[in-house]
């Protein structure tokens, strides 16, 4: 022990005397943590990619994805299973469709609402709601368009219920199956590119159409530029919503496809749009030839009716 304490004496005056000698120079104590550099050849971060990022795949969200993965899921063809799709509240749905009518620039609906749990609620609630909202309102229009006429006999087409479910259901179910995969496609020639599930497009889908309900209801005004004004302002919100949700995904492709990708998504939103303005509120009136009416007098009456 004496030893000891000698040797550790002995340490001491040496430092103190290279101290003596350098008073400049640098200690380091062995109770503070030594900060560890940071890696030279790091990519550098580019603003606005961060979101990108965090969908491309950072080991944390490797983790997450593992620790995820790791739980039990019940089998597909028990009550369970889809029973997870539904699993939101009423704040979620209300966060999400302000967030789909409120678009931020720069934000990703993704991440911001839909990544951390995606649903089927909102989407089949709002597509159901919007079949019966055009339904409604194209035969309220057609009403009041014709109303006044002698010759006018209001007849509900209950048609258009089943016109529009089909149109609005294989739109909001079809078009992101194909988006879908055509990412998974691109993914497998195209290294660090967003992916998405097909649950988030169909999610992502199905809040984008909720700013046509209201859209809808407004159409019933009998002015042909009001409706069109109404239709190209919720064309670009809900059309905004999925540009900054997929140009993410695909910007990072080839620049033509890229672009390509986004129009092709833009249109197909436009045409369902412009359809349904079209066919269940601008549609030309048919004339329907009127039974003839043989007169007294021998002769025969031919009226019109539309």
């Amino acid at each position: 022990i004496a030893c000891l304490v000698m040797y550790l004496f002995a340490e001491f005056d040496d430092a103190a005397n290279l101290l003596a000698a350098n008073p400049d120079a640098t200690t380091i104590s062995i109770d503070e943590p030594v900060e560890i550099p940071k890696n030279q050849h790091s990519r550098l971060q580019e603003p606005g990619r961060e979101e990108d990022d965090e969908l491309l795949g950072t080991d944390d969200s490797d983790k997450t994805e593992l620790l995820a993965g790791q739980k039990k899921s019940a089998p597909f063809w028990t009550f369970e299973y889809y029973q997870t799709f539904f699993d939101v509240d009423t704040y979620q749905v209300l966060d999400r469709i302000k967030g789909s009518v409120f678009p931020v620039p720069g934000k990703n609906f993704v991440r911001l609402y839909i990544r951390s749990n995606p649903d089927l609620y909102g989407p089949f609630w709002i597509c159901a709601t919007l079949v019966f909202t055009i339904a409604v309102s194209g035969n309220l229009s057609n009403f009041f368009i014709h109303l006044g006429k002698p010759t006018y006999h209001y007849v509900p087409e209950f048609r258009k219920v089943s016109i529009a479910a089909t149109t609005i259901y294989a739109y909001a179910w079809l078009v992101p199956l194909a988006l879908w995969g055509f990412l998974m496609w691109r993914n497998s020639q195209v290294m660090n590119i967003v992916s998405y599930s097909f649950l988030e497009i169909v999610c992502v889908y199905g809040y984008s159409l909720f700013v046509y309900i209201p859209t809808a209801i407004l159409w019933i005004i009998p002015q042909k530029v009001v409706r069109w004004v109404l239709m190209v302002f919720s064309l670009c919100l809900s059309g905004s919503v999925l540009v900054m949700t997929f140009w993410p995904a695909v910007r990072d492709d080839n620049r033509r496809i890229a672009v390509a990708t986004v129009a092709t998504i833009l249109l197909l939103h436009a045409l369902l749009a412009v359809g349904c303005l079209a066919y269940f509120f601008d549609a030309p009136e048919l004339e329907i030839p009127a039974p003839i009416i043989p007169a007294h007098n021998g002769t025969t009456v031919i009226t019109k009716s539309h």
